[in-house]
């Protein structure tokens, strides 16, 4: 196995204002370089919907892993939500993002909870930008819930979505791997999503170099969409 979920046990978990989680080390440290040759190398920004032929083995191996219903239930528990595995999930992968990500949110209606799993080897000490932030305003990146997290190897947060779940992070623009996964409503829901990451995808690919140059021209100050 990748995931190590007995660290679940030792993640700082809060109810208030809304249920989060973050724990740490939650990946085998011996796989950090196979992870790594394995993650899928995409044409533009920002989140796509998993297609195990972008993947390597062992990334696939892990996102079945993620979406068992075992860990899905294990995490479920730690949020309030019972058993979680009852909602269909939808993975996500992240290699790099731009300066137009990361404007705070609570996550669509759609979403029952979501799940996020850093893959960064190394993150540049001191280096706040492209760090998730939980907050407890809309309007306040700096209203900061819980310290800030940054994106390195086997750090794993996940949140009930709810009106107030505010999260974002200061804009970055690089590598950034993330693997994401969120429980839905229904499969209509799931269906409607990776339809619509998929034409963003094709979108993307088109205009890659067109996406990247439009995210240099904003504002480094400004929180942006994940």
């Amino acid at each position: 196995m990748l995931l190590r979920p007995a660290q679940l046990d030792a993640a700082d978990v809060r109810a208030v204002p809304f249920p989060l989680l973050i724990a740490h080390e939650v990946l085998d440290p011996s796989s950090v370089q196979v992870l790594d040759t394995d993650f899928p190398r995409y044409a533009g920004a920002g989140y796509f919907p998993h297609e195990a032929g972008d993947c390597g083995q062992t990334v696939n191996a892990l996102v079945a892993e993620l979406t068992s219903p075992e860990f899905a239930d294990a995490l479920g528990a730690r949020l309030g939500i019972e058993r979680m595995s009852q909602y269909p999930p939808l993975v996500t992968i992240c290699r790099s993002l731009n300066l137009r990500h990361g404007s705070i949110h609570t996550d669509s209606a759609s979403k029952v909870a979501s799940a996020l799993l850093y893959l960064n080897a190394r993150w540049p000490e001191g280096e706040h930008a492209g760090c998730l932030r939980f907050l407890t305003a809309a309007n306040d990146i700096d209203a900061i819930l819980v310290p800030e997290i940054p994106p390195v190897y086997g750090t794993l947060t996940a949140f009930k979505r709810t009106e107030c779940s505010f999260h974002g992070h200061l804009p970055f623009e690089g590598e950034r791997h993330v693997i994401q996964v969120a429980w839905l409503v229904d499969e209509a829901a799931r269906d409607r999503k990776t339809r619509r990451g998929r034409f963003s995808r094709f979108i993307k690919w088109l205009g890659g170099g067109v996406d990247r140059r439009v995210g240099k021209g904003r504002d480094r100050n400004a929180a942006h969409l994940d």
